[in-house]
């Protein structure tokens, strides 16, 4: 009923999967604890060159479950594990390797501030978006308000970022919040591609033009 968060290597690919399908892979606690330690497995794996981070089921994510996530919330809890990888890359420790996304269906809240974090995102046709947290009284604090501003210009932003609106996949392009857009049903298949193609290049300029960009 937590749900659950799998990582695993695939030779130079490293896949990490969201797992509960059943609450369209809104996140607990315990999602949120298995995240940052896929990311630091991944991070810490010598063999593998890139990440390819998706979901089972039909949705990327519905968000937090704010049911188990809020007293956290209202605690100022940290939602990761000290001395992990932070998913969303705004803290220390950072990783220092790559990540393509792999969005569809629902993709709202942490779920754009997961793909807003990595570096290439595919989203299927599909795919519906919304950074709605001002309309439960909280707001943004993966890197959202930092990322849509930086990608999109700030009118851009500000127009999803204080209405809550949802977006469709051929909006997030046109503000370039994701990068390339396929039919539903192709996205995990086009961004383990592309993560073939970055892992096959010299690893150590991979990771020096990560940190050069930064």
């Amino acid at each position: 009923t937590t749900g659950q968060i799998r990582g695993e290597s695939r030779g130079p690919l490293f896949v990490i999967t969201i797992d509960r399908p059943a609450k369209r892979n809104a996140f607990t606690p315990a999602m949120l604890t298995q995240l940052a330690k896929a990311y630091t497995a991944y991070e810490a794996d010598a063999a593998c060159q890139c990440a390819v981070v998706c979901a089972a089921g039909d949705h990327f994510t519905g968000g937090l479950d704010l049911t188990h996530v809020a007293p956290d919330i209202a605690a100022s809890n940290t939602l990761f594990p000290p001395g992990s990888i932070e998913p969303f890359d705004v803290r220390a420790p950072r990783r220092t390797k790559p990540v393509v996304v792999a969005v569809k269906g629902w993709c709202l809240t942490l779920g754009i501030e997961l793909m807003l974090a990595a570096d290439i995102v595919v989203a299927a046709d599909d795919t519906k978006f919304s950074q709605l947290e001002v309309q439960r009284n909280l707001m943004a604090s993966g890197g959202a308000t930092i990322r849509m501003v930086e990608r999109a210009g700030m009118g851009n932003a500000m127009r999803y970022l204080l209405t809550g609106d949802y977006f469709d996949a051929a909006e997030a392009l046109r503000l370039g919040f994701v990068q390339e857009v396929v039919p539903a049903g192709e996205e995990l298949h086009r961004a383990i591609a592309l993560a073939e193609t970055v892992a096959a290049q010299a690893p150590l300029a991979v990771r020096a033009t990560l940190a050069n960009v930064r």
